[in-house]
C-alpha cells in the first residue's frame, strides 16, 4: 500500500482480473494497435484483465449518477436533465494516459452503442507558445500556470450543463496551439478529459476540474520507469520527425544521438520530473481508481477509493 493512499482498497492484478472476466473483448487486436501510443505495450490480455472490469465499474457509477439525478429531480419537482458522464484521466507524461483514454472511448462506444463518447485532452487549453514567451514561462510549459484554467473550467461547466463550446486544438507536431482553428463540441453522453493537470487548479483553490468528474482515473508508475518510457518515446519521436522539417522534433534530429539524449534527460529532470513531484503525483488521491504499472507497462496493482 502506498503510504498516502490509506483511503483506497488495494487489489492485485490477479484479484482484479477475476471480476467480470467473461465479458467479450469488444475490440480486435488491430483496433487496439491503432489506438496504442508509441511506446505502450498494451495487448488484448490487458483489455480482458484490466479494462473490461473497469468498464463494468464505470457502468455502476453511471447508474448511480443517473439514479441520483432522477431522485433529485423528483425531490426538487424539476424535469430530469440528461447530463454528460465525465471521466477524468490523469498521470505523468509518458505513463500511458492517451492509450487508456482512447481505449476507454472505444470500449464505452461498444458498451453503449447508442451513446456519443467524446475525448478531449487538456493540451488544447495550454496558452500558445508566444503567450508563454511573453509571460516568461515557456520553460514551465505543462506546469499549472501554463494552462488557461478559467477557459478550461468554463468548457467543463458548459458541457456539464448541456452547452456547445468551441475549444482550441493542440498539435504535438508543431508543439503549439494551431492558430485560427477551433473544435466545436456539443454535450455528449460521455466525455473523457485526459491530461496531466485534470485534478489540479492551484490558481483557484475553491474550484477544481475534478468537481465536474463523475469518475476519475490516475495512471501511476515508479518514477524511474516513467523516465525510461519518456526517453524511449523521445527517441521514437525523433525517428518520426527525421524527414519532416515542420515537425517540432526535427531540430533535435540535426544533433548527434548523444546530444539529443542529453536534452531529453535535462528536460525530464528540470521540467517533467519537477511537475510530477510537485503537482501531478500529489493530486492522485483525488482519483476514484489508481492503475499502477510495472516496468513492462503491465498494470500490477489497482487502488480503488473506499
Amino acid at each position: 500500500m502506498i503510504h498516502d493512499l490509506i483511503n483506497f482498497k488495494s487489489m492485485s492484478r490477479q484479484d482484479w482480473q477475476q471480476l467480470h472476466r467473461h465479458t467479450p473483448a469488444l475490440l480486435t487486436s488491430e483496433e487496439l494497435e491503432a489506438l496504442r501510443s508509441l511506446n505502450d505495450k498494451i495487448d488484448l490480455g490487458d483489455v480482458k484483465d484490466i479494462y473490461l472490469p473497469l468498464i463494468n465499474l464505470i457502468k455502476i457509477y453511471k447508474k448511480s449518477i443517473d439514479d441520483l439525478a432522477f431522485s433529485k429531480s423528483l425531490f426538487l419537482k424539476d424535469e430530469p436533465n440528461q447530463r454528460p458522464f465525465i471521466i477524468g484521466v490523469s498521470g505523468s507524461v509518458a505513463v500511458g494516459k492517451s492509450t487508456t483514454s482512447r481505449l476507454l472511448q472505444l470500449l464505452l462506444s461498444r458498451t453503449y452503442p447508442e451513446s456519443q463518447v467524446e475525448l478531449v485532452t487538456t493540451d488544447g487549453f495550454l496558452f500558445p507558445n508566444q503567450t508563454l514567451i511573453d509571460k516568461g514561462i515557456l520553460n514551465r510549459k505543462g506546469f499549472p500556470e501554463s494552462y488557461d484554467m478559467p477557459r478550461l473550467l468554463h468548457f467543463l461547466d458548459s458541457i456539464k450543463n448541456g452547452g456547445t463550446v468551441d475549444i482550441p486544438i493542440y498539435s504535438h507536431e508543431i508543439y503549439d496551439i494551431i492558430p485560427n482553428q477551433m473544435m466545436s463540441l456539443a454535450a455528449p453522453d460521455f466525455l473523457i478529459v485526459e491530461g496531466i493537470n485534470v485534478f489540479q487548479n492551484p490558481q483557484n483553490e475553491r474550484l477544481y476540474m475534478a468537481d465536474y468528474f463523475d469518475f476519475s482515473i490516475y495512471i501511476d508508475a515508479n518514477v524511474e520507469h516513467i523516465e525510461e518510457w519518456y526517453l524511449e518515446r523521445f527517441a521514437k519521436l525523433l525517428l518520426i520527425a527525421k524527414e519532416d522539417k515542420d515537425n517540432y522534433y526535427y531540430r533535435f534530429t540535426q544533433l548527434s544521438q548523444h546530444e539529443a539524449l542529453d536534452i531529453a534527460k535535462t528536460t525530464w529532470k528540470n521540467i517533467n520530473l519537477l511537475n510530477l513531484k510537485h503537482y501531478i503525483e500529489p493530486s492522485r488521491n483525488r482519483a476514484d481508481i489508481i492503475l499502477h504499472k510495472s516496468h513492462n507497462h503491465k498494470i500490477d496493482e489497482i487502488y480503488l477509493k473506499k
